[in-house]
């Protein structure tokens, strides 16, 4: 590099720091490109983590503006240089990647793309990620200078570093989720347990009245106001565990790192795209967060599911003292006048509950072939 060795080293350490900092695969993903891009001086770069399907299950770039992304359209397949990378495991440097022969274009809103450096990210024998830059910033008149030898040096050392820093963010997610579903196991059962012991209890206590009603109706009616006791209790239970029910890492990390890591879930468990910005927020009370939260997991569920949306983007910001919630899709969209008169809610109902459960309100903009925005606003605390 022109900077000399010195700087350079400087640079890759800097990467590599930046890289350690982060537990979630998503920021890991992000810092490498971010990291790449700004070390070897390129115009663009790009991150993509394949699936099993001839797909990538999470694709990063850096460089390309969010109204760009969004006109380029779905994620690319395994195909031409990026399968080369994956398949192959060789790191790739073209003077034009256009004119290279496995090239097979890219879609009209695509910005233009020479000079090209990719190499794959491997965990032992395993490829786990493809990494590369584009258009080498050069002083030289005529366009791109392209990718030296130094250059690729540079980014297989950061490649290297690269799979580490992924591997532990998998790792720690993975381990999170475990516990997370290990504490929601043991809750079930204890919720099974209970509720089952005050619901048989309460049918024999009901079966007792009805029996007695005719011949001895003031004993009926103490069975009555027994069968109300228990149901009493049982809603206490039921209440009781709904409160421990709360996910525990929102308690851990709060409302914005916890929706966070589960959008990134989604968006690589979904071909659609899904992203999620978190602006100026603060704590609100923990009822208010829940709420939030199971707003935001109903309106992404149905967005996934339902709509056939391509791009979902979720959004919580502060408004006031308060917060706002915004789940916006591309997708089908639907009428909800139309919805409610046929007898299906898509979960409207549930997040209109949990809305003013909170001293909050939910707005649902929709129409067919438009997309949907479902805004919950909560106060202060």
């Amino acid at each position: 590099m022109s900077q000399g060795p010195r700087s350079g080293l400087a640079a890759v350490s800097a990467a590599l720091l930046a890289m350690s900092r982060h537990l979630e695969v998503r920021d890991v993903l992000k810092t490498i490109v971010a990291s790449a891009r700004e070390l070897l001086d390129a115009q663009y770069a790009a991150l993509g983590v394949p699936d099993d399907h001839g797909g990538f299950a999470q694709f990063v770039v850096d460089g390309v503006t969010d109204a760009q992304w969004k006109a380029i359209g779905p994620l690319p397949r395994q195909h031409g240089i990026l399968a080369a990378m994956l398949q192959e495991a060789k790191v790739e440097r073209l003077a034009d990647v256009r004119a290279d022969p496995r090239f097979e274009g890219w879609p009209s809103a695509h910005p233009e793309m020479s000079d090209f450096l990719g190499l794959p990210i491997r965990d032992g024998d395993e490829t786990i990620g493809a990494l590369f830059l584009a258009n080498k910033r050069c002083a030289r008149p005529g366009g791109g200078c392209g990718f030296t030898a130094e250059d690729e040096e540079l980014l297989s050392i950061l490649a290297q570093h690269a799979a580490i820093a992924l591997t532990n963010a998998r790792l720690y997610e993975r381990s999170r989720e475990l516990t997370i579903a290990e504490e929601r196991s043991r809750l079930a059962h204890e919720l099974h347990d209970a509720v089952s012991q005050k619901l048989f209890s309460l049918r024999l206590t009901a079966q007792a009245a009805a029996a007695l009603v005719d011949r001895d109706p003031s004993r009926a009616k103490g069975e009555l106001q027994q069968v109300a006791a228990l149901a009493a209790e049982a809603t206490e239970e039921l209440r009781a565990a709904v409160v421990e029910l709360r996910p525990a890492a929102l308690d851990e990390d709060g409302l914005i790192a916890t929706l966070r890591t589960q959008i990134q879930v989604l968006d690589r468990a979904h071909d659609a795209r899904v992203t999620f910005a978190g602006n100026g927020f603060r704590a609100l009370p923990a009822a208010q967060e829940e709420a939030l939260l199971r707003v935001a997991q109903e309106a992404l569920h149905n967005a996934l599911r339902h709509s056939g949306a391509e791009h979902v983007d979720v959004s919580v910001n502060r408004r006031g003292g308060g917060a706002v919630l915004r789940v916006t899709d591309d997708g089908a969209g639907f009428d909800p006048h139309v919805i409610r008169s046929a007898g299906r809610h898509l979960g409207l109902v549930s997040m209109r509950d949990r809305a003013s459960g909170v001293g909050g309100t939910l707005t649902v903009e929709s129409a067919p072939g438009k997309g949907t925005t479902i805004e919950m606003e909560v106060p202060g605390g």
